[in-house]
């Protein structure tokens, strides 16, 4: 087995996780439900999601080499929060510093596993890299932006044949501490992952982050949607989605209704059969600021409950005793992100 040698990195100043071979209920980091940090479409994206509301930026930026971070490429980020808060749930020290087996990661996501998807995955973590992030969410009152990209650096490991074997990558600051902060995690439905649309997956992520389990759910105008997507869309194409996307029913744990106001069309989002968990406890909770949220539409290892072994590629990390085995935010000046029994009154913004 061939590896690049590993000059001065970031990495060579953090402790690896390693990931342990079992199941991590997925869950996401609140932020990135609600607010537009992805394209929505698999084609290449350079055009820049600006977003503002309730006094919170969120800028988004390509480069033509890779186009945007993708709402598939966001699985990445997914699966590495449902492991860090798995393995802190069990008393392990976590990193932002993730050592893991690919074939690991496209399970776990219910991707194949074949050379094709080990070039897809490949290329998610270019432009998991490559994007650039501008937010003022959770910055303090003397820092009030923060630039970051999904990954700050990725490796991986091949044999000779070039045959991929293990990886590693290094998360940035802003989402993990996004992540062991438990208040900003939800459990998601492990169903989220054969969503097959953009915007259903977006939307899927907005009803877990705002309808939750409220018996009355959420109500939105389809015109603040679109915004809150950052979808590139006609306001009119994106409604005609959102209508078939009401048809199909797809949202595990969810219910969608169109419904009007005058003119308005608006979407009620209710559950429906809830097979998501809750996140309780606490994680050790690094301070947050709790800033609401610019607009187009030591080595610590790991352990999970399932014992079984981790394929580990560093030989000094090994763990002895495993076997081997291979979108409450803001709303719009017109209406309505508000819970449904209050939508006729809050007019406002939060």
């Amino acid at each position: 087995m061939s590896r690049r040698l590993i000059t001065p990195s970031e990495r060579s100043k953090l402790d690896p996780f390693v990931v342990a071979t079992g199941d991590a209920s997925p869950r996401d980091q609140r932020d990135l439900m609600e607010r537009p940090f992805f394209s929505l479409g698999k084609a290449k994206r350079t055009t820049p999601i600006l977003y503002e509301a309730g006094g919170t930026r969120v800028e988004v930026y390509a480069v033509p080499e890779h186009g945007m971070a993708t709402i598939w490429d966001a699985d990445v980020l997914i699966w590495a929060a449902s492991q860090i808060v798995e393995a802190e749930n069990l008393g392990f020290k976590t990193s932002r510093f993730l050592r893991f087996t690919p074939y690991q990661l496209l399970m776990a996501i219910g991707r194949q596993t074949g050379a094709r998807d080990y070039k897809l995955l490949k290329g998610a973590l270019a432009r998991l890299q490559s994007t650039v992030i501008r937010t003022t969410i959770r910055q303090n009152e003397h820092w009030r932006r923060h630039q970051f990209s999904w990954i700050n650096e990725w490796e991986e490991c091949t044999t000779r044949d070039g045959r991929v074997e293990g990886m590693e990558f290094v998360l940035p600051d802003w989402f993990y501490r996004g992540v062991i902060d438990r208040s900003l995690v939800l459990a998601i439905d492990p169903a989220y992952f054969r969503l097959t649309g953009g915007i259903e997956r977006w939307l899927y992520r907005v009803a877990r982050k705002h309808a939750g389990r409220q018996p009355k759910g959420w109500l939105f105008e389809i015109a603040h949607l679109h915004e809150k997507s950052g979808s590139l869309a006609k306001v009119a194409d994106f409604a005609f989605d959102i209508r078939r996307i009401v048809l199909r029913q797809p949202l595990p744990g969810y219910r969608l209704r169109i419904e009007r106001d005058g003119r308005r069309e608006l979407l009620r989002i209710l559950p429906a059969r809830l097979s998501t968990g809750p996140v309780d406890g606490a994680v050790e909770t690094l301070g947050t600021s709790g800033v609401t949220a610019i607009g187009t539409s030591g080595v610590a290892l790991s352990g999970f409950r399932e014992r079984r072994g981790q394929l580990t590629l560093w030989p000094e990390t090994a763990i002895p005793s495993l076997n081997l085995d291979s979108n409450i935010e803001e709303t719009n000046s017109s209406v309505v992100g508000c819970p449904a029994d209050r939508c006729k009154t809050d007019r406002g913004g939060r």
